[in-house]
């Protein structure tokens, strides 16, 4: 089952309203989260002890070409959320996030890195960077001065979301993963962005194939429940359906 077409303006109106840590909706919320969605591994390549290869790498490459044709995801980007899901599958298996949540949050963000026109190298940078607009207290953003000097943002007075999953500096400097084992934490380069993402999730709401896991996870990521509840509608779309017997 292919997942619902999102147009570029609408993608574009959710950028303006995300950033991991920055959603500046109503708390709290006034509408109900959706049920989570199920979480799926894709298969693995096999390669070894995971923590010592490129998340790029860990996925199997027909199951990735496989994927990427069925729910029309960028191979590189569908590389870097089912590497982040394998990888926590095992250092943090209690947690059970599945490529296809990390899948949704990339869509959501910025249309998995493609958004205004960016694209995902072969190294896995997202170029031109994806910067979301100053979080500066206008409506519907809350407002955080810069806490960066302007190093990841481009914007010494004001915080702005980062990169295709939209961190906003502060939460980057506190939870950066190295997903492409380079020896950098970029929030530009998309497995470090995945695993990172991956990584907050989990630390943030446990077991996220419980409601309530799921739920506190995506409002740590963004306050918005429609946009947990878009999250978690997209998660689904990309997920393998079960074949009917």
């Amino acid at each position: 089952m292919r997942p619902r077409t999102w147009t570029a303006a609408l993608a574009a109106a959710l950028l303006l309203l995300t950033g991991c840590g920055a959603g500046g909706m109503t708390w709290p919320p006034d509408l109900a989260y959706a049920p989570a969605p199920p979480q799926q591994l894709p298969e693995a390549a096999g390669r070894g002890d995971v923590d010592e290869v490129p998340l790029a790498e860990l996925a199997h490459a027909g199951w990735l070409a496989d994927a990427a044709e069925r729910t029309e995801i960028p191979p590189r980007a569908l590389a870097a959320y089912a590497g982040a899901a394998l990888r926590l599958a095992r250092t943090q298996p209690e947690c059970g996030i599945g490529w296809n949540t990390l899948a949704g949050i990339g869509m959501v963000e910025s249309v998995h890195g493609t958004y205004l026109g960016a694209r995902t190298d072969d190294d896995g940078t997202v170029r031109p960077a994806i910067i979301g607009i100053p979080l500066d207290g206008s409506e519907g953003v809350m407002a955080i001065t810069d806490t960066d000097d302007g190093a990841l943002d481009e914007d010494a007075e004001w915080d702005r979301a980062v990169g295709p999953m939209q961190f906003i500096p502060a939460t980057w400097a506190d939870h950066a993963e190295d997903g492409n084992l380079d020896g950098e934490a970029d929030p530009h380069q998309i497995d470090d962005a995945a695993l990172t993402a991956a990584r907050y999730l989990c630390e943030s709401g446990g077991d996220v194939t419980t409601d309530d896991g799921w739920s506190t996870a995506l409002a740590a990521y963004n306050r918005s429940v429609s946009y947990a509840n878009d999250v978690a509608d997209l998660a689904g779309s990309y997920a393998e359906q079960p074949q009917a017997s």
